[in-house]
């Protein structure tokens, strides 16, 4: 039995780290339009993330370094229109956050133009994240495979296999915690380290290909439903299988993961 599935209210941070507390997992997905936010948010999924991974499976591009934050903008304000229940994430997109100002500027437009509750950041930026959270901007950050360092990276790569990575990424997570995060992603790293920096941070950590021991679960949206134009990553899951419509389809992945059903070993590292 989920805490909050009837709950009319908008869901807030504190709901989050309550479900956290209470051992509830929490269920996200990706969303870029008021059509499906509204299916999702009625689907029970707690978390809609309007991710900058809109320029590969609604632009069309072959990484997420060409969508701006006017894309990002324009797709949240979609969402956030549709939704009732769900918190509402929003990435900042590539170079939107090179200094401290420039992020308290594109996350103030975010804010204020979009209704989001939340501005999502890769990396490990101590000081972008202390200014915002000074000025009341709640942050979530994503620490792992960080799609918009792609070409340093060498490619979308699992990360922190060896073992001074893996304690770069435990110590940025705890980093990140102390500089006023609220909510962690952590994408493609061994089950193993997720496992290890959920249990130590106090905030939510959500992963996606970071195992099953994470507070929570995101997927892409259209991997998940099999019709993403490119291929679908290893941690995903077709949840179009066996289900008869879009709709069954989303609640099925809502209750796998809220049953701790999914990810299993195969979607895992």
């Amino acid at each position: 039995m989920t805490l909050y599935a009837d709950t009319p209210k908008t869901l807030t941070i504190t709901d989050l780290m309550a479900m956290k507390a209470a051992g509830e997992k929490i269920a996200c997905l990706t969303a870029y339009d008021a059509s499906f936010a509204g299916l999702l948010d009625s689907a029970g999924i707690d978390i809609l993330l309007v991710g900058d991974s809109l320029g590969m499976v609604i632009q069309g591009y072959s990484s997420t370094l060409p969508v701006s934050v006017d894309d990002m903008i324009y797709h949240s304000r979609s969402v956030a229109r549709a939704r009732k229940r769900a918190f509402l994430i929003a990435d900042l997109p590539f170079a939107s956050y090179a200094t401290p100002t420039m992020a308290l500027m594109n996350a103030a437009r975010l804010m204020q133009s979009a209704d989001v509750q939340m501005i999502k950041i890769e990396g490990c930026h101590i000081e972008t994240f202390i200014t915002l959270t000074a000025q009341g901007i709640p942050v979530c950050g994503h620490l792992g495979l960080l799609p918009q360092s792609v070409h340093r990276l060498g490619g979308y790569r699992v990360q922190g296999r060896q073992q001074a990575q893996a304690s770069r990424i435990l110590d940025d997570a705890l980093a990140i915690e102390r500089a006023g995060a609220q909510l962690l992603v952590l994408e493609c790293v061994p089950a193993g380290l997720a496992s290890d920096i959920a249990h130590k941070l106090r905030i939510p950590v959500i992963g996606i290909g970071a195992g099953a021991d994470c507070d929570g679960q995101v997927l892409v949206l259209y991997d998940m439903l099999d019709i993403g134009v490119g291929h679908r990553p290893r941690f995903s899951k077709n949840f179009m299988t066996g289900n008869d419509s879009i709709a069954a389809a989303i609640r099925h992945y809502c209750t796998d993961v809220k049953r701790g059903v999914f990810p299993g070993p195969e979607h895992s590292y």
